[in-house]
């Protein structure tokens, strides 16, 4: 008798209980929705702040990293890179002046650290010592599993700051300019750090290098800063005329630190007329957040581009312009004040 009252009860308050149920369901989804939409925008966010005329992404926390594009089976994995003194100077280390001091181990340990992380078939060096202290880079990377037998060694008049290249690949022919020397205001100066020169002949094609870094943005009681890595610029441009009237199809490849901004005449004289079959085009390279940026002067606070990966017209089409790029890992700065340049090679 009392369970047909009871049903009937619950017959009456069903509507009322299951749209009360259905009203709860409906506002917990918009609130997991809507909380969904914050934590995408809180993930997210970007804005743009300017460092000495460079707009720099800066992204929260968890901003998700962009994923690293592999190259194409057969590729050229070539690295540019100013290591900042590889050799023995008087230095100023943990608040201490040390004469004749190494690059500290911690410094080395990062560089090796981050060429190994990025596997370069070829690596051009800035800022060597000695023959002895690229030899000591290559045994490094060896143990940290990078074998790259092949090197090639040399300088100009700077007897502290030399250019090294080191290769996964045979050296198949190596050179030196012609033309080594410049005059400033009557006074004779030589090309400082030299101009270095190797071919090596890698998956069934030919590649040549030409290696710099000219005179630095530092004023010297010598001559004007400015007007000796112009010269010294000139003396580059005219090693490379003499290549392309050798060759005018030559698969060429010019790396370093040129001290200079896109623009200026130093950089002008290097890249030549836009027009001409000599120019060189610069790989447009970019870190994962967009910028352009490889080198920090502490000193004056100040962030440039002044690296550089130029190839000849015939060398163009072989760029994989996607997967080249200024290689920005959170310690890049452990070992030198510059950011490393990885160009690919199809």
């Amino acid at each position: 008798m009392r369970a047909p009252i009871i049903f009937n009860r619950l017959k009456k308050l069903a509507p009322r209980f299951l749209g009360a149920v259905f009203l709860v369901s409906l506002i917990s989804a918009c609130e997991r929705k809507e909380g969904q939409r914050e934590w995408t925008a809180a993930a997210t966010p970007t804005k743009a702040s300017t460092l000495d005329g460079l707009a720099i992404a800066e992204s929260g926390p968890e901003a998700e990293a962009p994923k690293e594009k592999t190259p194409a089976a057969g590729s050229l994995r070539f690295m540019a890179y100013n290591v900042e003194n590889w050799l023995t100077m008087d230095r100023y280390v943990a608040k201490k002046n040390l004469k004749s001091a190494p690059k500290p181990d911690s410094e080395k340990a990062a560089v090796i650290a981050l060429i190994a992380r990025h596997t370069p078939d070829i690596i051009g060096f800035c800022e060597i010592g000695t023959e002895n202290d690229l030899a000591e880079i290559q045994e490094k990377l060896k143990a940290a599993g990078l074998r790259l037998p092949h090197s090639h060694y040399t300088g100009g008049a700077d007897a502290t700051r030399h250019l090294g290249f080191l290769s996964r690949f045979p050296i198949s022919a190596t050179a030196k300019p012609a033309v080594v020397d410049y005059e400033l205001k009557g006074k004779p100066y030589a090309i400082n750090r030299g101009i270095l020169d190797a071919t090596v002949n890698a998956n069934g094609k030919s590649y040549r290098f030409i290696g710099v870094h000219l005179k630095s943005k530092r004023e010297t009681d010598d001559g004007d800063q400015a007007a000796m890595r112009l010269n010294e610029a000139r003396l580059l441009r005219l090693h490379l005329d003499a290549i392309f009237t050798a060759d005018a199809d030559v698969r060429l490849i010019v790396y370093g630190d040129l001290n200079d901004t896109r623009a200026t005449p130093a950089i002008k004289v290097v890249t030549g007329k836009y027009n001409s079959p000599t120019y060189l085009t610069a790989i447009p390279v970019k870190d994962t957040a967009q910028t352009a940026w490889t080198h920090y002067w502490a000193l004056n606070d100040i962030y440039s581009r002044i690296d550089y990966v130029m190839v000849s017209r015939a060398m163009k089409p072989d760029v994989d312009f996607r997967s080249s790029k200024i290689i920005d890992d959170a310690d890049w700065n452990g070992g030198s004040d510059h950011r490393p340049i990885l160009a690919i090679f199809r």
